[in-house]
């Protein structure tokens, strides 16, 4: 060396000085004494270390001449001169900011990052870390100590509970001296305090683990944070990251922490940690129990991968050796497939078997059992009976939402019990059969006219159910809300939501609840025109057992509609009929819900089996149905069309005065399409003019049936005199002359419009006057002459 620098300047340069050993030292040091007067310049690299004297700080070497340099890290500026080099294209500001956050400016790791990051020829996007970026973290890493490593490692198995207390725990360390590695960590870019500044960094430290290390440290950090006392789900998520359970109580530990997951959404991570319990418990009862808590977890992502966990369950169920909760578990499954006759097992079991505190559960599975999934009714004990409210009216209680539910299916409904329903639905408690007695309440509520608040209900619950990705609850919910928008008329929203719903779940998944958005949707099709759409849905494959349930009969209504608009009454009248069979045998209030002899009357009709069509509407229309007006509104449209013109035309009025209470403007829009061609038919053409109008205004988005594009097509035609100084009318009086000239009488009127018979003849005085009129059969032509807005939509 001292030859080499005999006529030249030598430069020897020893990268890691701090990893020097004694005998490498000495030999250093050695050599500086003997090139005082040479050339020579001696460069030694090192790292800072972490609260420990550094090697080369030597009393032999201090007392050398020497200059000390610190090499600061890259400013994003200098990073984004980096990144510029390796590109033709502009650096966006907030692209080289990325790059400076996720390595503190340490030019090693912006290297790594960027061949990680660039392809040649594109832009620069965000840094993503891959096998160039994790292996430039782990050679920092090894460059230093061997516990800077050590409490990286920790750092990365402790995740979101590392901290200065907690990593000295794992480790075995102080507090301050796990604080000294994590500050220099930081400087170089790989931490930034306890978190890892690139999650790669983080997945590059977890893999450079052995098998036994990959399991050991997060079982010494599960036993560390139990000690410590730890959240529960923190203990539960290093169990699971260890795959193994070996202590007493962990098996406690993940049946909590999954307990608490279900309650905030973490469905996901429910499932991980029963399914860990149930592989590491030995007791069978206690297998039990865990199967049946991963089923309901697991259920609410996707049904149909939930079904193992149940089957070593079913024959405990009918045995009587499970407990209340994980019987109904079985129970609500074996409904969802339509297993009618094992559900019946279970419950039976159910109530040879329950205690006082019991009921709650055995009330939901009666209500959901019964009026959800239609299935008949089984004898109970006289105080299960009265708990669950079928029988008679329930009194308060705090399980809320049940006893809501119980006095609307025993025939109370009032403003009070439904008021009551609502108002438990925004407070409701959770259970295992919430979603299925949740979706009961919300068509309860929309069967009462009150389509609006359950629809609004129901978006409210729908985003919620999205939020916690609810999978299962987001498909009910929205066939749910699908099934109100059909309700209301709103036809292109029910099967835009019906669909939707269909998607989420895969048909298996579905079980016989296939048949509620499946049937909503056929209807929403067939009623917009669209029948190609609805014959495809048709080919659908559902399940057999979906016939013993309501959902299968929702689908053959759906079914024989579609036949009945496509020329095919026949076949949709043996639908109908099979409908009725299948009803006669179920709760005579469930009969309003499915409105099946209106729908004979409909396929009698249209093969002119006029007396026949008529004794069913009229058989529809004795029924004592106290859920909404709906059912009767169209069992009075569909009895007018069976009845002489001259009754026609009053049924039809009646009709419509129900249907615009009930909110549902696609059959309001046919109920005024058919009183048009009634006063048509009459030879009152210019009163059927009017209400074509009327129909027309209503078809325009919710129903393009025959008879209203007949309807519209009567407008059209029969177009309106402009009159050049058209007589201005006031808001009521326009309502009062509407309705007049509609048919309605002055007493009919005051009722339609809550005012009295007074008023009514004071406004049509005005309106005679204003109009010309002498007599009332000349108000339709006059209102059509002065184009006087007739809002047959409007809150009368």
């Amino acid at each position: 060396m001292l030859e080499l620098a005999s006529d030249q300047p030598l430069v020897i340069a020893v990268d890691d000085a701090h990893l020097m050993d004694d005998e490498s030292r000495q030999t250093l040091m050695s050599l500086l004494r003997r090139i005082r007067t040479n050339q020579v310049l001696m460069v030694y690299a090192s790292w800072k270390q972490s609260g420990l004297v550094e090697p080369l700080v030597h009393a032999d070497l201090s007392r050398q001449p020497h200059k000390r340099v610190r090499l600061t890290p890259l400013s994003e500026r200098g990073v984004a001169q980096v990144i510029a080099d390796q590109t033709t294209h502009a650096v966006p500001a907030n692209i080289s900011r990325s790059y400076h956050l996720a390595t503190a400016g340490n030019p090693m790791l912006v290297h790594a990052l960027l061949d990680d990051s660039v392809r040649p020829g594109t832009e620069i996007g965000e840094p993503v870390g891959n096998v160039a970026y994790r292996q430039a973290v782990l050679a920092c890493l090894y460059q230093g100590e061997p516990n800077h490593l050590r409490i990286a490692r920790a750092v990365a198995v402790l995740g979101e509970v590392a901290s200065d207390r907690t990593t000295a725990l794992l480790v075995g360390a102080s507090p301050d001296s796990v604080q000294d590695v994590v500050d220099l960590l930081s400087s170089v870019g790989i931490l930034d305090g306890y978190r890892f500044r690139h999650p790669a960094a983080a997945g590059a430290v977890l893999s450079d683990l052995d098998s036994a290390e990959r399991s050991g440290l997060p079982h010494e950090a599960a036993r560390m944070l139990y000690t410590d006392g730890a959240a529960t789900v923190q203990v539960a998520n290093q169990l699971v990251a260890a795959d193994r359970v070996s202590e007493d109580w962990g098996l406690e530990i993940l049946r909590l922490a999954a307990d608490e997951a279900s309650e905030t959404g973490d469905f996901a991570s429910a499932t991980s940690y029963l399914e860990l319990a149930l592989r590491h418990s030995d007791d069978q009862r206690e297998r039990h129990a865990i199967a049946a808590a991963l089923f309901r977890a697991e259920w609410r992502l996707n049904p149909a991968a939930a079904e193992s966990h149940l089957e070593p369950l079913y024959r405990p169920a009918l045995d009587g050796t499970l407990e209340t909760r994980d019987t109904v578990t079985v129970l609500r499954y074996l409904l969802w497939q339509g297993e009618t006759g094992p559900a019946d097992q279970a419950l039976g079991t159910l109530h040879r078997s329950h205690t006082e505190a019991d009921l709650p559960f055995l009330a939901e599975v009666e209500l959901v059992r019964t009026w959800f999934y239609g299935v008949p009714r089984t004898r109970q004990p006289h105080r299960i009976a009265k708990a669950v409210g079928l029988d008679g009216p329930t009194a308060e209680s705090p399980y809320a939402l049940w006893t809501k539910v119980a006095p609307l299916v025993s025939g109370v409904v009032t403003d009070e019990s439904v008021e009551n329903l609502v108002e438990a639905l925004q407070d409701r408690e959770h259970s295992d059969m919430q979603l299925e007695l949740t979706a009961l309440s919300l068509l309860l509520v929309a069967q009462t006219d009150r389509t609006a608040t359950a629809a609004k209900l129901c978006e409210t619950l729908l985003q919620g159910a999205i939020q916690r990705q609810a999978t299962t609850a987001h498909a009910v919910l929205s066939s749910v809300l699908a099934r109100i928008d059909l309700l209301r008329g709103d036809l292109t929203a029910a099967s835009v939501n019906a669909t939707d719903s269909l998607d989420q779940l895969h048909p298996r998944g579905w079980g016989v609840l296939i048949g509620l958005p499946l049937s909503t949707a056929i209807l929403a099709y067939t009623g917009l025109g669209k029948h190609e759409n609805a014959a495809i849905l048709l080919k659908q494959k559902v399940p057999e057992s979906m016939f013993e349930t309501l959902f299968g009969i929702h689908y053959l209504r759906a079914k024989g509609h579609h036949y009945l608009s496509t020329d095919k009454a026949f076949v949709a009248l043996s639908d109908f009929e099979m409908c009725g069979h299948l009803m006669r045998d179920r709760e005579p209030n469930l009969q309003s819900f499915i409105p099946w002899r209106t729908d004979l009357a409909q396929a009698n009709l249209s093969i002119g089996q006029t007396r026949i069509a008529k004794e069913w509407a009229e058989k529809q229309l004795a029924l004592d149905d106290q859920f909404g007006s709906r059912s009767k509104a169209v069992a009075l449209r569909v009895l007018a069309g069976a009845s002489e013109p001259r009754q026609r035309t009053a049924l039809l009025r009646e009709s419509i005065a129900l249907l615009q209470a009930t909110g549902d403007l696609a059959q309001l829009a046919l109920a005024y399409a058919d009183l048009s061609a009634a006063y048509y038919e009459l030879g009152e053409y210019s009163r059927a003019h009017l209400v074509a109008q009327s129909a027309t205004q209503g078809a325009e988005s919710h129903w393009t049936e025959t008879s209203v594009a007949e309807a519209t097509e009567l407008a059209e035609t029969q177009s309106p005199v402009t009159s050049a100084s058209a007589p201005i009318l006031t808001e009521a009086e326009s309502r009062v002359a509407a309705l007049a000239a509609l048919g309605y009488t002055n007493r009919e009127i005051s009722g339609r419009i809550h005012v009295t018979i007074s008023t009514v003849e004071q406004h049509l005085t005005h309106v005679y006057r204003k109009l010309s009129v002498t007599r009332r059969t000349e108000l339709p032509s006059k209102i059509l002459e002065n184009q006087i807005p007739t809002t047959p939509y409007s809150a009368w």
